[in-house]
C-alpha cells in the first residue's frame, strides 16, 4: 500500500542526498530524504569533520615542541585528554546533525527515518511502509572494507577510530591511500607508537610521484615506521595484544589494527537488481552523463558510483541534477581540474595532471618545482621540509597541475585552484606579485624549468 507520494524520493543522508534535496524542494519539488543513521553521511559523522578535528588536535604535539624556539617555556609536559576530545568532537558533530536537519526542515523536506528498499523504479519501502516518487535518487556514499585474512575480525576500520575506548599506545595502519595515510600522522601526532604497512611501491597511488616521494620521507621523519611492499597475512590476539604475520616472514605486535585499504558502495539490501539498476563488478551504480541509471526512474550520485569520491564532487553532482530534473537544465558537471588535498603532517595538495599524466596528455610539458625549509622552521628546530611543483603545457602555456606538500597546502592550493579552471598561464602565474613572506609565494616566483 503507498501511503505518500512524491516528486523526487532520496535514499541517503550524507553530502550529495542532502544538497539535491534541499535544492530540489527549494525549485518546487515535494520531496523526501530516507536515512537510517545520522544525518551528514560520512564526511560529517566519520570521514572529513571528525578527521581534521582530531589532524588540529595531532598538530598541537608538534606546535608545543616548535614553541621552545620561539621563546616560549612550557613548564609541563602536555598531555592528551583522549576521553576529552572525543567528547568534543562528538558535541560538534551532533550539532552538525541538527544543522542538516534543520536546513531539510527549513526547505520543506520531509524526512523519513529508516533503511530503504527498492521495490521498482517509483517505489521504495521503508520498515514496511511503501513510498511511491516520479523518480528516486540513490545518494547512499560508501563503507569501507577489510579483506578476508585469518584473524581479520581484530581488525577496525576508519568507522571506529574516533570512538576507541582506549588510546592505543601502539597502532597498526594498513593501507597508502587518503585514509591510512592521514589517520598514521593523526595518531602518531597524538602519541601513538604507529607502523603504517603498503603492499605497494609508494604510498598515494595516483598522485604525482615527486609527491608520493617526498611525502614518505617527510612522514617517516615525525616518526611513522612506514613499510613499503608489505602486507599483513594473518591477526592473532594475544593477552599482550595483537600479533601480526606479514608477508615477508617478519612479525610484529601492536595494540590496534586499522584496515584503510579501499572502500566499496554502500548498496547492500538496497534491492538495486530487484529495481533493475546496473552495477560493475565492484557494486557501483552505473549511471550515464545525466546521473540516470539502466532503470530511466531512478539516479544515483557521489561515492555510490565509484566516480571521484570526493565530498565536493558528490555536491556539485547534486546540484547539476536538481538543475537537470527540476530546473532549466543549463549546468554540467566538469571532472577537470578538482583539486583535493591529503591531511597527512605535512599536509598535501593538488590540483590538475601529475607529471607523468600529463607527459602522456601532452606532447611537451615544462616542469618547475621547489623544494625548501619554511620560514617558520628556521627557528621551530623541525626539519620539515616543503615541496611545489608546477607543471606547464608547452603549447599554450596553460598551467595543467599544481602540487604541494607541506603545512596548510590545502588552503593554499584552493585559490591556485582557481586560477587553473580559470585558463591561468604561467605567464599570469610570473606577473603575479606574491604575499611576502609566505610559502604560497613560491608558486608564483618559480622561473626555471628543472627540464630546461
Amino acid at each position: 500500500m503507498i501511503t505518500e507520494r512524491f516528486d523526487l524520493l532520496v535514499i541517503g543522508g550524507g553530502s550529495g542526498g542532502v544538497r539535491a534535496s534541499r535544492m530540489a524542494a527549494q525549485a518546487g519539488a515535494r520531496v523526501a530524504l530516507i536515512e537510517g543513521a545520522a544525518m551528514g553521511g560520512t564526511c560529517v559523522n566519520l570521514g572529513c569533520i571528525p578527521k581534521k578535528l582530531y589532524s588540529y588536535a595531532a598538530h598541537y604535539a608538534e606546535a608545543f615542541e616548535e614553541a621552545h624556539g620561539f621563546g616560549w617555556t612550557i613548564s609541563e609536559r602536555p598531555k592528551l585528554d583522549w576521553d576529552l576530545l572525543k567528547a568534543n568532537r562528538s558535541k560538534e558533530i551532533t550539532r552538525l546533525n541538527a544543522v542538516y536537519i534543520n536546513l531539510l526542515n527549513n526547505a520543506g523536506v520531509k524526512i523519513i527515518t529508516g533503511w530503504a528498499k527498492l521495490l521498482d523504479g517509483h517505489t521504495v519501502q521503508v520498515d514496511g511502509v511503501n513510498y511511491h516518487a516520479k523518480k528516486l535518487l540513490v545518494a547512499t556514499g560508501g563503507t569501507p572494507m577489510v579483506p578476508s585474512i585469518k584473524g581479520a575480525e581484530h581488525a577496525i576500520t576508519s568507522n571506529e577510530m574516533f570512538d576507541l575506548t582506549l588510546f592505543p599506545k601502539r597502532l597498526l595502519v594498513v593501507g597508502g591511500g587518503y585514509i591510512a595515510s592521514e589517520f598514521a600522522s593523526i595518531f602518531n601526532g597524538l602519541g601513538a607508537q604507529v607502523t603504517q604497512l603498503y603492499r605497494g611501491e609508494q604510498i598515494l597511488r595516483g598522485f604525482d610521484d615527486d609527491v608520493r616521494h617526498f611525502l614518505a620521507t617527510e612522514i617517516r621523519k615525525t616518526g611513522v615506521d612506514l613499510r613499503l611492499n608489505a602486507d599483513v597475512i594473518a591477526i592473532a590476539h594475544s593477552d599482550a595484544g595483537l600479533n601480526i604475520s606479514l608477508n615477508d616472514g617478519q612479525t610484529l605486535q601492536t595494540d590496534t589494527v586499522l584496515y584503510a585499504t579501499g572502500r566499496r558502495p554502500n548498496v547492500q539490501g538496497l534491492g538495486l537488481k530487484q529495481a533493475g539498476v546496473d552495477q560493475s563488478d565492484d557494486g557501483a551504480i552505473k549511471v550515464n552523463e545525466q546521473y540516470q541509471t539502466s532503470n530511466p526512474s531512478i539516479y544515483a550520485l557521489g561515492d555510490v558510483t565509484a566516480r571521484i569520491q570526493l565530498t565536493p564532487v558528490a555536491l556539485s553532482e547534486a546540484m547539476v541534477l536538481v538543475d537537470h530534473l527540476f530546473g532549466k537544465n543549463q549546468t554540467q558537471m566538469d571532472y577537470q581540474f578538482i583539486p583535493t588535498a591529503v591531511f597527512t603532517h605535512p599536509n598535501v595538495a593538488t590540483v590538475g595532471y601529475s607529471e607523468a599524466e600529463a607527459r602522456k596528455k601532452f606532447p611537451k610539458i615544462h616542469v618547475y618545482r621547489s623544494e625548501f625549509k619554511a620560514l617558520k622552521h628556521t627557528l621551530s628546530g623541525s626539519t620539515e621540509r616543503s615541496i611545489m611543483k608546477l607543471i606547464v603545457d608547452d603549447a599554450t602555456d596553460r598551467v595543467v597541475g599544481l602540487h604541494m606538500v607541506g603545512a596548510d597546502a590545502g588552503e593554499v592550493v584552493q585559490g591556485f585552484a582557481v586560477a587553473m579552471k580559470a585558463g591561468a598561464t604561467k605567464a599570469v602565474f610570473d606577473s603575479t606579485l606574491g604575499i611576502h613572506p609566505t610559502v604560497a609565494e613560491e608558486f608564483v616566483t618559480m622561473r626555471v624549468a628543472v627540464d630546461e
